[in-house]
């Protein structure tokens, strides 16, 4: 299944980084109260290429984070990399700008974590973590059949599909959207409104409030919150 990595368009790029779960913790605020946080590697991420209108269509911003190893990297990824300075990255993402944006960064900056220094509120994107195939009760929340009164190993089916059965006109397939046994989990998630609890310039570290999708180590765009 394909993902889409690209980041929604937004006005400003001042505010956005990829980074890396370091994993959860707990922290004491201001009045004493216990937190669950989560910890984020954020950046320094490097400005690998700047579009443009002009140039290629529309306004957008590609980072990358984390370097390759040597012995991994590739002839076009190196050539790219060259031409802001850089090095080869392991996550590279673009951030879509609106035509009438200015992002004020050039090839080769360097983006850190001192952008969110202002930022109160900031969404979190990833990768879910892979549960592998699964039934309808863990997958959707189903209330499987009675545990008694005649049904025999049953007791987790999904019943009846109905209607759905069918799709009349666009073949025999199942209509989609049906709710039914799959491969769940590993989607990219977006996880909103998590508040900005501190940001440590001297270590690249984001912490926030809550928990943000993806297991420990795995990658993650952090941005503005756009609704809080």
């Amino acid at each position: 299944m394909r993902r889409s990595w690209q980041v929604e368009i937004d006005s400003t790029m001042k505010e956005m980084l990829l980074g890396k779960k370091v994993g959860m913790t707990q922290v004491y605020d201001d009045s004493g109260r216990l937190l669950p946080v989560t910890v984020i590697q954020a950046g320094p991420c490097h400005v690998l290429q700047v579009k443009t209108v002009q140039t290629d269509g529309y306004n957008a911003v590609q980072l990358g984070y984390e370097d390759v190893k040597r012995s991994r990297r590739k002839r076009p990824q190196a050539g790219h990399a060259d031409k802001a300075g850089s090095v080869p990255k392991k996550f590279v993402r673009e951030m879509r700008l609106a035509d009438s944006a200015d992002s004020g960064y050039k090839m080769g900056d360097s983006v850190t974590v001192s952008a969110f220094l202002q930022t109160e509120y900031v969404d979190v994107v990833g990768i879910s973590k892979g549960k592998g195939f699964a039934g309808v009760m863990k997958r959707h929340g189903f209330g499987g059949f009675p545990g008694s009164h005649g049904t025999e190993r049953k007791h987790r089916a999904p019943g009846s599909i109905s209607s759905f059965a069918s799709d009349a006109g666009h073949g025999g397939n199942l209509k989609k959207g049906k709710k039914m046994p799959g491969h769940m989990g590993h989607e990219r998630v977006t996880s909103k409104n998590h508040r900005l609890v501190s940001v440590d310039q001297e270590k690249n570290l984001l912490v926030v409030k809550g928990t943000v999708p993806g297991p420990a180590g795995g990658y993650v765009i952090v941005r503005r919150a756009t609704k809080a």
